[in-house]
């Protein structure tokens, strides 16, 4: 099962933030993140918040679900009260499997945000989607509701790598799921790759890559394979069923997508995501980089607003019957401080193509960034324009150099 939430302070039960949080919200922009935390079956290597049919339990299932979001959200409103946002710059319904929740459910949830705050003329609408949880029928609809941006989890083009990650649809079915995005009219889509498993050889890669770049998407996502505590493939490796991943070969896939990914016209914007175009880049993940603020809808969903960070209640059945009783779902929280907000900018935005100002580093992070470019990991020409940004070679490094500018 999922791991545990981390510890914090308890959240108010009206679910109320200080005054001067509330007073910037929407100053670096303004998100939604709505998490639907159900799945059709457990993938070998997952041990995000989801549950299948039978881990549910509690009375929880995907009836009333959406009401019990759309209940989340109007406490929203009244938290932010006479400061909501602006305008809501993105949505991203992620999970689990947000499609197996059927189109018009998708909808409401689009339809609730707006109705509360707003959508930005521009705004950006993702739903992540299993390639067997969509037909063109049901593309159709959320392109219909709204929505605008898909992002497919294809992990591998290898059938034999789908099968150790318990992976349910076909080789070529997330392919032709793009096509079928790409027919009913999404402005942008994304597949995503997971690379490292155990057998996967640098062909099944090199496959994977090609198969990506043939289908048209226009964003691409590719992590190394992380072995979670507590899942199927952890238990296996254990066991010594299946080898642990390799950190030298995952590290020659990396420079594998860099190669295939930017000779085919994608260029990186952050470690581990690629886009044809800037428009074609994840403005919800931007906004989470940039220190953004987004209000976590759903068991388990994380906020941040003006320097306040909290989180649900994991399970679905304890989120539903907090809302039931009129509190926040809120299971703790953190007030971060000014060198929390720090350090965390400095995190997230190396990760970024367009890396941060030498300025936001203290005097021994910059020394530590002088030596991360006398070492090749921080590139001269920025470096010398008062610029941390990370070469290709920082990039395998990117924990490093972070532990180099944050001594």
């Amino acid at each position: 099962m999922p791991g545990v939430l981390p510890e914090g302070e308890p959240v108010p039960v009206d679910g109320s933030l200080p005054d001067a949080a509330r007073a910037t919200v929407g100053a670096r922009g303004f998100g939604v993140y709505v998490h639907v935390p159900f799945c059709a079956s457990r993938c070998g290597y997952c041990d995000f918040n989801t549950y299948t049919p039978g881990e549910l339990g509690g009375n929880a299932d995907r009836d009333g679900y959406v009401d019990q979001v759309l209940a989340e959200l109007t406490l929203a409103g009244r938290v932010l009260g006479d400061r909501p946002p602006a305008r809501v710059d993105t949505v991203f319904v992620g999970g689990g499997t947000p499609t197996l929740l059927p189109a018009d459910d998708l909808a409401r949830i689009l339809d609730g945000i707006d109705r509360l705050w707003g959508l930005a003329g521009d705004v950006e609408v993702t739903t992540e989607a299993n390639p067997e949880s969509v037909t063109r029928e049901s593309l159709k609809e959320l392109r219909a509701a709204g929505y605008n941006r898909i992002s497919l989890g294809m992990q591998s083009a290898a059938p034999g790598v789908l099968a150790i990650l318990d992976r349910r649809h076909t080789a070529g079915r997330a392919i032709q799921a793009v096509g079928e995005a790409r027919e009913v009219g999404f402005d942008h889509v994304n597949l995503d790759l997971i690379y490292g498993t155990p057998g996967e050889s640098a062909d099944d890669f090199a496959a994977s890559l090609a198969a990506v770049i043939d289908a048209g998407v226009d964003h691409v996502s590719a992590y190394a394979l992380i072995v979670e505590d507590g899942t199927r493939l952890a238990a296996r490796m254990r066991r010594g069923e299946l080898p642990y991943p390799d950190d030298d070969v995952a590290a020659d896939r990396y420079l594998a997508a860099e190669q295939a990914l930017s000779g085919a016209g994608f260029s990186w914007y952050e470690v581990s995501n690629w886009a044809r175009t800037p428009a074609a880049r994840c403005r919800h993940n931007l906004l989470y980089w940039a220190g953004g603020d987004w209000w976590g809808l759903g068991p388990g969903a994380h906020s941040h607003v003006g320097g306040v960070r909290w989180w649900n209640v994991k399970h679905p059945a304890t989120y539903a019957a907090r809302l039931a009783a009129g509190t926040s779902p809120g299971q703790a929280r953190e007030l971060l401080s000014a060198a929390d907000r720090r350090v965390e900018d400095v995190m997230l935005r190396l990760r970024l193509a367009s890396g941060l100002p030498l300025a936001a580093l203290d005097d021994a992070g910059r020394a530590g960034a002088a030596g991360a470019r006398d070492a090749g990991l921080l590139a001269g020409t920025e470096y010398d324009s008062g610029r941390a940004v990370l070469t290709l070679r920082g990039r395998l490094l990117a924990d490093a150099v972070v532990r180099d500018l944050l001594p």
